[in-house]
């Protein structure tokens, strides 16, 4: 397939700058969706990232709605295969249950993503609903990371995390319901945001209410990619249940400026979950950096019982993730899941949860609320608390104890196998904090390895502007500048 320009000049370009090509009229949309595509065809074989290319609209970008003076005019872009749902598209959420399901509507964010400008040419993996840490059945596809092919990428934001480290596009569609767009970015050298509640809808199936825990939203190389991507995206459907709230500036002009001297919180052990040594060393070499930009860095914690918050965060899952479950069964007339099409942990939440009462709910809630005011009481002395993105490093490949093709008979102990790894991200999901993951740090096995920084609700300007400082106080060498081995340009 023909090229419009050298794979090392096309990695070079984040999604606004390939952007201002199109609107420079130097290229046209469909040079870049055929960019793209001949980069799916040189990783997908070693990686298996991407689901699906759109052909009709690698041919004809303006097809399907998107809009030529966007921001992020006419820049490929590819939709994790869950969560937001595209008009006449498959959507099969890595499940062999939902083969063949086709929406019959956008989504509100496909929506806002279309007006924003972005070719929206493909899926990417994710694992059965979401629901585990890999994209890893054999019998489905196993994502592979691309700095060692022999590591999975992590997180349900799994092909997403592939496409934008390995180059194919600079950016991508990923949801986050405990950490799925951080830990994966974290362990693919990409940035990663989750964004606070009230930023991206979930409309019209959901509402932040009834999904409570789960964030839409991208990773990218490049800090202005994701404050421009927040800036366009974000805004609420009609008949919202909760506010949905704007800056008092657009964050693609707020991260021009330095934050303002900062308190800076270090910290990694969370009730019984720790870091190992390196990961520890990792967290304080990011610490010195902030502390020379000018920060004021320290040890410090929140006050909460993290033990009832990871129970608590468990019950959210099980039961929301039955109550899924069960919508798929029903309209199936199905009574409960069939073992050849749903994986084994997905059932035994089914079963766990299915059938929950209100009092666990409310007794959830009630966690759900003193965590939230436990952190923000700490926002009030603090303005970031800074963590690995990971208690422990990235797990081999075929480390089943995480996947949901687990033969683990208890549900409750599988989920304390997924927080004693993934410790860190999950409780600004219940909260509705933001929390963004930055290339900063690496693995002794030589993977990328993310630093979080964690603010209050609504502070993701602030978020964005200390990592758009960072990045100036690097020259945008994020990853020390190293690509992995399986890029475009290799």
């Amino acid at each position: 397939m023909k090229t419009v320009m050298s794979w090392d000049e096309w990695a070079t370009h984040d999604a606004v700058g390939l952007a201002q090509l199109v609107q420079n009229a130097e290229l046209r949309p469909s040079e870049l969706a055929r960019q793209a595509a001949a980069a799916v065809e040189r990783i997908n074989p070693e990686l298996s990232a991407v689901v699906e290319v759109f052909d009709d609209v690698l041919a004809d970008p303006l097809r399907d709605g998107m809009n030529p003076g966007g921001p992020f005019a006419g820049v490929p872009f590819m939709m994790k295969d869950l969560g937001p749902t595209m008009k006449g598209r498959l959507q099969e959420r890595g499940s062999f249950f939902t083969r063949g399901n086709r929406a019959g509507e956008d989504a509100f964010l496909t929506q806002q993503m279309r007006k924003a400008g972005p070719n929206l040419i493909g899926r990417t993996t994710t694992p059965e609903f979401g629901v585990c840490s890999s994209a890893e059945n054999p019998a489905m596809y196993i994502t592979r990371n691309p700095w060692n092919t022999d590591y999975p990428t992590c997180g349900s934001s799994a092909g997403a995390a592939a496409v934008v480290a390995s180059g194919v596009i600079p950016m991508a569609h990923s949801t986050d319901g405990g950490g799925s767009i951080r830990i994966p970015a974290g362990f693919n050298g990409n940035i990663g945001l989750k964004t606070s509640r009230g930023v991206f809808s979930i409309a019209p199936d959901l509402s932040d209410i009834t999904g409570l825990v789960s964030i839409q939203g991208c990773q990218s190389r490049s800090v202005r990619d994701t404050a421009v991507f927040v800036d366009a995206c974000r805004g609420g459907a009609p008949g919202e249940f909760m506010p949905y709230w704007m800056p008092p500036e657009p964050y693609a002009q707020l991260i021009e400026r330095d934050p303002r001297r900062l308190r800076i919180a270090l910290s990694h052990e969370w009730g019984d979950y720790a870091a190992t040594p390196h990961l520890v060393a990792e967290l304080e070499r990011a610490g010195s950096l902030l502390a020379s930009l000018g920060h004021e860095v320290g040890w410090a914690l929140p006050k909460t019982d993290f033990r009832a918050a990871f129970a608590a965060q468990t019950t959210c899952y099980v039961s929301n993730f039955a109550q899924v479950i069960s919508g798929l069964l029903a309209s199936r007339g199905l009574d409960r899941p069939p073992e050849d099409l749903f994986e084994p942990i997905n059932i035994r939440i089914w079963e766990a949860g299915k059938d929950l009462s209100y009092s666990d709910r409310f007794q959830m809630l009630s966690v759900f609320n003193s965590t939230a005011r436990a952190f923000g009481n700490f926002f009030e002395d603090w303005d970031i608390i800074l963590t690995p993105i990971t208690a422990l490093p990235t797990p081999p490949l075929g480390t089943t104890e995480y996947l949901t093709i687990s033969d683990n008979p208890s549900v409750d102990d599988w989920f304390a196998n997924l927080w004693r790894n993934f410790a860190y991200t999950p409780l600004s999901n219940l909260c509705g904090i933001p929390a963004i993951s930055l290339p900063l740090a690496s693995q002794e096995n030589g993977l990328p390895f993310g630093i979080q920084a964690q603010a209050a609700q609504g502070q993701d300007g602030l978020l964005l502007q200390l990592a758009a400082q960072i990045e100036r106080s690097i020259e945008g060498r994020w990853n020390d500048g190293r690509r992995p081995g399986v890029h475009v340009t290799a």
